[in-house]
């Protein structure tokens, strides 16, 4: 375990990332330096849960003065590299790391990491319940990384007979110089575009997840998306895939029969569950369920655990989270959906009337295809936000023989919701499904989820 005594460090994002390796990295004898831009009214109760602790706390700007005091500079998840201060530690030779970065130099336990634009925390979520059943006392499961608590914090506790399960963001592996001993890549699609530049840069942050690996590992990927196979050269260890249809001959994976949930293996085929197990709505869904079947039976996870886990799961929140049943229409929560690609797997989960609510800030993603779809599978489209304009243009006009009937423009997120509610008939679905971030108005999709969830469950 690396020596942080002494290390003079800079923390840059004092969010839940950024407190923990603080936190951690104190506890180690290391000099931080907890820096974030907003100003220290905002943060009072961070700056008071570091009184009498060594770490000090700079915030309201990025001095970068703050770079003459250390050797090493922490990045939180949300700071990107070209912010002044990153910039500058790079052209002066400062290492740049993050938070899991540290906690894999550290880790004595097995690594499964999980990557995606789309379904990490779903699976993520799924592998661990399955982990927490089949891993016996006094051996643990563990599960965090880009949800929950992360696990830095945690590193004295986790022992090296336990299993470590990850959700990893592109931000955190564009950084990072391990790999996990089981990476999956359930899938790459346009996402953060505003952040990585390009689709090039974007794949390469999500290829980390794969390209520190050795003979002894193994990769995960899904066969049937371009984005996650297009990796498999990458892949130094074992391949196990997953995807709808049947794996060719020799190859590992899971799929679907039609009728149940299937592993092939090098010694036959083997049922793992029957479809209706799964109690989630849409073929995305069901992707996630074998991609998690997959990961399990390469972490050597017993068929049992997999379809206990999977038979009561009814996801995660803020993903097609039915929130209510409002004069027999159904109010579904998909603030997760932050891009256009997450939206039209939503779509493809409903055959009942939609009624759409589309907006927020623009990741500077393509809207092409998603008004495409929304032409044939809404009935009506509510649009709001900061990015109103730019899917307005990409959705065009209305044309006859079409599914959709009517676009309109909100004022804001509650007028949408207003708008929503005074349309909706009983039998529709009204779908929050906005494919754009929540900045302009939230904090994260999570308060923006739960504004809407107490929004419909006050409707009279």
């Amino acid at each position: 375990m690396k020596d942080w005594s002494g290390r003079r460090i800079l923390i840059l994002g004092a969010a839940r990332q950024g407190q923990a390796v603080a936190r951690y990295l104190n506890h180690q004898g290391a000099r931080v330096i907890l820096n974030d831009k907003r100003s220290a009214a905002e943060l009072a109760s961070v700056e008071e849960s570091f009184a009498g602790t060594q770490v000090e706390c700079v915030f309201g700007a990025h001095p970068l003065d703050l770079l003459d005091r250390v050797e090493l500079v922490c990045l939180s998840g949300g700071i990107p590299l070209s912010l002044p201060i990153v910039q500058t530690a790079a052209e002066r030779g400062l290492p740049i790391t993050n938070d899991s970065q540290i906690f894999m130099e550290a880790v004595q336990a097995p690594v499964i990491g999980i990557t995606g634009s789309a379904g990490k925390t779903t699976t993520t979520t799924l592998v661990g319940r399955m982990a927490k059943l089949a891993i016996t006392s006094p051996n643990e499961a563990w599960i965090g990384g880009n949800i929950g608590q992360p696990l830095v914090e945690f590193l004295d506790e986790i022992a090296a007979r336990d299993t470590v399960i990850l959700e990893l963001s592109s931000f955190q592996l564009e950084q990072m110089t391990l790999s996990p001993h089981i990476s999956a890549v359930l899938n790459i699609t346009p996402n953060h575009l505003d952040r990585h530049g390009s689709m090039t840069n974007y794949i390469a942050a999500k290829a980390h997840i794969l390209t520190f690996q050795t003979s002894a590992d193994i990769a995960i990927l899904d066969r049937e998306d371009p984005g996650s196979w297009n990796l498999r050269d990458e892949v130094k260890g074992q391949l196990i895939s997953f995807g709808l249809k049947r794996p060719l001959a020799g190859q590992v994976g899971t799929y679907f029969d039609g009728k149940n949930l299937m592993l092939q293996t090098n010694d036959g085929t083997v049922k793992l569950m029957p479809r209706e197990t799964i109690l989630l709505r849409g073929e995305h869904n069901l992707l996630n369920v074998l991609a998690a079947c997959a990961i399990a039976y390469a972490a050597g996870f017993p068929l049992s655990a997999m379809e206990a886990a999977v038979k009561d799961f009814k996801g995660v929140e803020h993903r097609l989270e039915l929130v209510r049943t409002w004069h027999g229409a159904q109010w579904y929560n998909d603030s997760i959906a932050t891009a256009p690609e997450r939206t039209m797997a939503a779509l493809h989960s409903f055959s009942e009337p939609i009624i759409l609510l589309l907006g927020g800030r623009d990741k500077e993603l393509p809207w092409e295809d998603l008004a495409r779809l929304v032409h044939n599978r809404v009935d009506h489209v509510i649009v709001f936000g900061e990015a109103a304009f730019k899917i307005l243009a990409a959705l065009g006009i209305l044309s006859p023989g079409e599914r959709l009937t009517s676009i309109a423009s909100a004022k804001d997120f509650e007028d949408a919701l207003y708008q929503a509610a005074t349309i909706c008939e009983s039998g529709d679905v009204i779908l929050l499904s906005p494919g754009c971030t929540s900045f302009d108005s939230f904090r994260d999709f999570e308060e923006r989820g739960n504004f809407f969830k107490k929004w419909v469950n006050n409707l009279p």
